[in-house]
């Protein structure tokens, strides 16, 4: 009985055909660079650090998921830098948004508890469990909490697509990219960016509805009023 083998490609014969796969392979390349040559040029005034990004009420961070029940090397990062921005006084309230769409996997309790350790009382922590992708928490940021205006936190390679998504979300955004080791996960998560990107630009076109929506929520509003009272 015969093996059956898969046919190798074959490149075209003629010097035509040839030119013709260079520009198609080349169409290609740059279509699949548009969106996030769009996510640069609609974010290239608005990434800062922590040290000079503008003073804003409220910080988001992105979950970046757990291990063994508490924020991986990645989200301890993100959360470091909310809770640096709190004690320089540069913000009054941290929204933390990820995933608790299982049981026993709960993003934003993990990130509290963390936030609460280093600093940030819990009164100033708001919780978005229904984060389950960047545009999610981006329109619910918007239209459950109310947020207009706030500064972002995510590594490098995921900022430019926060801060271009929550924009098109309507909250007027700073982002601030943690440095971390460029070991294989940074690369990886870069890479990962590249096929994101063409997400990002449809949510921006369509503006679908996020997985869970819900009713609006006071939490961040009251959170500020406690702010206000210290």
């Amino acid at each position: 009985m015969r093996r059956w083998r898969p046919r190798r490609p074959r490149l075209p014969r003629t010097r035509k055909g040839r030119r013709r796969l260079i520009r198609a392979v080349m169409a290609g390349c740059v279509l699949g660079l548009l969106p996030a040559t769009w996510l640069h040029v609609v974010t290239g005034d608005r990434l800062r650090t922590t040290a000079d990004v503008p003073r804003t009420e409220v910080a988001v961070v992105f979950g970046a998921g757990l291990w063994e029940g508490e924020p991986s090397p990645y989200l301890a990062h993100r959360l470091d830098a909310a809770a640096e921005l709190y004690r320089a006084g540069r913000i009054e309230v941290v929204l933390v948004t990820g995933d608790n769409s299982r049981e026993e996997y709960d993003e934003p309790d993990a990130m509290r508890a963390y936030l609460v350790r280093h600093g940030v009382p819990d009164g100033r922590i708001v919780s978005d469990y229904a984060g389950f992708d960047t545009w999610d928490s981006c329109v619910r940021a918007k239209k459950v909490f109310g947020v207009d205006r706030a500064v972002l936190i995510s590594q490098g390679f995921h900022i430019r697509r926060a801060v271009a998504l929550c924009q098109e979300a309507g909250v007027a955004s700073y982002g601030v990219g943690v440095d971390d080791v460029h070991d294989a996960t940074w690369y990886y998560g870069g890479a990962q960016e590249i096929l994101a990107a063409g997400k990002a630009a449809l949510d921006a076109v369509f503006e679908p509805d996020p997985t869970f929506l819900g009713p609006k929520e006071p939490g961040v509003a009251r959170a500020l009023d406690l702010a206000g009272e210290r």
